[in-house]
């Protein structure tokens, strides 16, 4: 069994503050120690229920916060960024049997997690489909683009529910809860433990229940914070202007969309 594992910080237990998940601030450390923690016991309980092979995309900000020397022997790391719109799932194809989300967050705009975004904080919020677009309806949708299905996420309460309900058969593991500018959660080796439980069983389940039948086609709104962003980016092929902020692209194939995200909402 091929298993590949997503790993972002937002949504690792504990993280409350932008300093926390930021290379040059002293708060980093710790939490990029936990991140790492949780992609360990991700990949342990996927080693348990039958993994042959892991790949582990270190998808926060450098791409170089995850700690190799500490995962099992058996994982292969994506660290970096290559530029590939598959972005935080780049080398994601069908030899894979699932993928795993690990410290996603909440979704531009959204009161569930104070560090809430969607790849870049230059816009106000971002829909697909009037759905409000979240890091982790990207990488599902690209993931099920290539027959993988997403069996696992974790992260904050609120990307949780979400997840819950746009898949009904995907295991979830909340890592706190977002109030106000605070955070509620459990003690982060209680939910290293319970990934890794969640994981193995995710694993041993009817993986097949949690693929879906993607769009025919695709609507994108982005409401940009700066009148001069949404001027600039309305230029990409394809993109019109509704608004001072706002843009609409369609597209029919999701590949395209993903084209236009990374290069649109990347500066």
């Amino acid at each position: 069994m091929k298993i590949y594992v997503s790993a972002d910080i937002e949504g690792v237990a504990g993280i409350a503050h932008w300093n926390e998940c930021d290379k040059t601030k002293a708060d980093y450390k710790k939490f990029a120690q936990q991140m790492t923690l949780e992609v360990k016991a991700a990949c342990e309980g996927a080693n348990e229920a039958g993994a042959s092979e892991i790949w582990v995309n270190d998808a926060h900000d450098t791409g170089r916060n995850i700690d190799h020397s500490l995962l099992p022997k058996n994982t292969r790391i994506i660290r970096g960024w290559s530029g590939h719109p598959y972005s935080m799932m780049q080398e994601i194809d069908n030899s894979f049997d699932a993928s795993i989300l690990i410290g996603y967050h909440s979704y531009s705009s959204s009161a569930g997690n104070l560090l809430a975004h969607t790849m870049s904080g230059q816009f106000q919020s971002i829909k697909i489909n009037e759905m409000l677009l979240s890091e982790f309806l990207i990488s599902t949708y690209t993931s099920n683009l290539e027959q993988v299905p997403v069996v696992f996420l974790s992260g904050d309460a609120a990307i949780c529910k979400f997840g819950r309900e746009f898949s009904n058969n995907i295991a979830t593991v909340a890592t706190f809860k977002g109030v106000g500018e605070s955070i509620i959660g459990e003690h982060p080796t209680k939910i290293a433990e319970e990934i890794k439980e969640k994981v193995m069983v995710a694993l041993k389940s009817d993986m097949s229940k949690c693929s879906f039948k993607m769009p025919n086609s695709f609507i994108v709104e982005i409401d940009f914070k700066k009148p001069s962003k949404a001027y600039r980016n309305s230029f990409y092929t394809g993109m019109k202007q509704v608004s001072d902020t706002r843009l609409v692209f369609e597209a029919k194939e999701y590949f395209e969309v993903l084209r236009m995200l990374v290069f649109v909402l990347s500066f």
